[in-house]
């Protein structure tokens, strides 16, 4: 069953990360919201799972975030937590990140990525953090990480994320091959394909 919440639900952030290269390709802004129920043992981020961690997210930081991202060396935002994609959150960042992609569309060549620690599949019809407005928020990612961190399958190797469970996932060719298919985005999952260099752990 779909959780109700009221749209624009107050919601605090913990940190907002300006030139951060750790979170996504190139230099990004990155937003960390407040609240996570999902408390992953080794958190790099514990602070964050209060609700009332941070400050407000308010009219005034949703605007200098995006004036942010204008420069030419930006290259998108990054959203995480906390856990974005718990049902206060998703009510509290929806109109925001519709304002980003409408400021930067896709042929802006700037990209929002999204971490949860949700699986794609829980934010699908039944799903356990599916909500009213799940679709809306999920239109607008160009790349969703997904999966809980897992100690034991960290890997420091990994780039974008912390253990080799999590999926990094582009949601652009999710969303044509679902269309093409007729089948829903979690059955349709295409990985991000990162540069050899990287992807192989070589220098070759």
């Amino acid at each position: 069953m779909n959780a109700i919440c009221q749209e624009g639900t107050d919601m605090n952030y913990a940190e907002i990360k300006h030139c951060d290269i750790a979170n996504g390709v190139g230099v990004r802004t990155t937003l960390f919201v407040s609240g996570c129920r999902l408390h992953c043992p080794e958190c790099f981020n514990e602070v964050a799972w209060d609700f009332r961690a941070g400050k407000p997210f308010d009219d005034a930081v949703a605007d200098s975030i995006i004036e942010s991202l204008e420069p030419d060396y930006i290259s998108g935002l990054s959203v995480l937590g906390g856990e974005p994609m718990e049902p206060e959150n998703q009510m509290g960042l929806v109109d925001f990140v519709e304002r980003v992609r409408a400021a930067y569309p896709a042929e802006s060549g700037k990209t929002i990525w999204c971490y949860t620690g949700d699986t794609l599949d829980a934010l699908m019809p039944g799903g356990a953090h599916r909500t009213d407005v799940t679709d809306r928020l999920l239109a607008c990612i160009d790349i969703l990480v997904d999966g809980p961190f897992v100690q034991d399958l960290h890997d420091i190797s990994l780039r974008f994320r912390g253990s080799s469970n999590q999926r990094i996932i582009d949601m652009n060719a999710t969303r044509a091959r679902a269309a093409s298919e007729g089948v829903s985005l979690a059955d349709a999952v295409e990985l991000w394909r990162d540069e050899a260099v990287y992807s192989t752990h070589t220098m070759k």
